[in-house]
């Protein structure tokens, strides 16, 4: 049997005429791109925020007297399938924040006894006995009243931490003009005026404290006002001759300092990688520039999430709100921009928040404008930008929290801080310092940024929490 030649392609016949392209690259110069980094974002924080000269290092925030302390929220803690309030928080109760008798405050913690109440359950009538404190260990409620004509509306949402009911521990039964109903599954812990009178002895310090605190608080400089400063007392009158009145304004005898914070690092190079490597791009040039953006990173992150210093960890307890049913919805940014309607100068969200948002306005058939904003189109909510910072992180049950800023000195918001004019500064508060070479030839530099940002007023910025984003598909 004959076996069947293979087909030779003329290709392969053919002799080659010309240099190959796999050769011809060896002698061609190729074109290079910078390093890129896939970690370096918009940083839009720290873009817009302004930036004031701290020299010294430190920014004293001096306000008027107020009388709000702390974060608002009482904690809970659930063991061996107890929950039980933490005693020291009981401070966050308005006539006990200066009381420093611990053995009293864990014997009223322990007074409190937990109920569960499913999704629509009333915690709480309008008009019955201020007969408790409740606090919310875990879930959601609204608080309804009744509007100016006569209809139900929902006046707050409680989340995790809130309480009602405070007076009770003052000795004031004056009923509650609201209902709590829950919106999820809650469990609360209740004090009973029952379980304080059973207390007894053991608690009677603090029921002295409270009353007596409730009785003082009107009496210096006037009443607080409803941002919780002391009152300055003005007189309005045309006719006749009335006594004037006289006044002062006090201010808080321990302002909030902020000291500048630092980011920190050191850069290393070879002296042959600098000396033999360095063209067409720098070596040093392109570490440092990389370096630099990781810690422009970190500075945003911080800024965002530091518990000293960071927004997520400062705004004020009557500035956070949450969401009414889990998604960002349209109502919900309006009520976020209700904390800060004095000049918000934008909203700051995680990318996938922005997306959550979208979509709740699309099946409203919303469709929210674009607004200009350093040459670049951005989306925006009733003209205030909406950007994108993924510093806000997203939790394991993947809610997150935006953001609403009032920035600057002159309109009372929300500052960044830093030193310029420092030694070896390279940029605007970050520094480049040259550290030496070792006996192993390598040459290290320090590189530091030093920041920090401080809020001069509470209602300079606004919290929307509890922002679902739904699950992954």
């Amino acid at each position: 049997m004959t076996e069947l030649a293979e087909p030779v392609s003329a290709l392969d016949e053919a002799p080659q005429l010309s240099l190959s392209t796999d050769a011809a690259r060896n002698l061609a110069t190729t074109t290079k791109s910078t390093p890129q980094m896939q970690g370096i974002t918009s940083r839009w924080l720290l873009r817009l925020l302004p930036w004031v000269q701290t020299d010294g290092g430190v920014y004293r925030v001096n306000r008027r007297l107020t009388y709000t302390l702390g974060d608002g929220l009482i904690t809970c803690v659930t063991t061996a399938g107890e929950t039980k309030v933490l005693a020291p928080d009981l401070r966050e109760l308005r006539y006990l924040r200066d009381f420093a008798d611990d053995d009293a405050l864990r014997a009223l913690a322990d007074r409190f006894v937990e109920r569960r109440y499913e999704r629509g359950e009333v915690i709480a009538e309008a008009g019955s006995p201020a007969e408790e404190l409740v606090v919310l260990a875990h879930g959601k409620a609204e608080k309804r009243g009744t509007g100016r004509y006569g209809e139900d509306t929902r006046l707050e949402v409680f989340s995790t931490g809130r309480f009602f009911g405070e007076q009770l521990v003052a000795g004031d039964d004056t009923p509650a003009e609201f209902t709590v109903r829950a919106l999820t599954p809650c469990t609360v812990l209740v004090l009973t005026e029952r379980a304080l009178a059973e207390a007894g002895e053991r608690i009677a310090p603090l029921r002295a404290h409270a009353r007596t605190a409730r009785l003082a608080e009107t009496t210096r400089n006037g009443a607080a006002n409803p941002y919780g400063e002391a009152s300055i007392d003005l007189l309005s009158a045309h006719q006749g001759e009335p006594q004037l009145p006289g006044t002062f304004v006090d201010y808080e005898l321990s302002p909030r300092e902020y000291e500048l914070s630092v980011a920190q690092t050191v850069l290393r190079v070879h002296s042959r990688v600098a000396d033999l490597y360095n063209k067409p791009m720098d070596q040093i040039e392109q570490q440092l520039r990389l370096t630099i953006e990781a810690l422009r990173e970190r500075q945003e992150d911080e800024t965002v999430n530091n518990r000293d210093f960071g927004l997520l960890h400062n705004a004020a307890p009557e500035q956070r709100i949450s969401t009414r049913s889990g998604p960002p919805t349209p109502d919900d940014l309006d009520e976020l921009l209700a904390t800060v309607w004095k000049e918000p100068s934008f909203l700051l969200a995680h990318p996938k928040a922005i997306a959550a948002f979208g979509a709740e306005c699309s099946k409203r058939g919303i469709y929210p404008s674009s607004t200009e904003l350093n040459g670049h189109r951005v989306p925006s909510w009733r003209g205030i930008p909406l950007l994108p910072c993924n510093k806000l992180g997203v939790s394991a049950t993947r809610t997150t929290s935006i953001l609403l800023l009032r920035t600057g000195e002159a309109a009372q918001g929300v500052i960044g801080l830093r030193q310029t004019g420092i030694p070896d500064e390279y940029e605007p508060g970050l520094n480049v310092r040259f550290m030496g070479v070792d006996d192993r030839a390598i040459i290290s530099y320090l590189v530091s940024t030093y920041y920090s940002a401080a809020i001069l007023v509470p209602d300079a910025l606004g919290v929307l929490d509890d922002v679902q984003l739904g699950a992954e598909s």
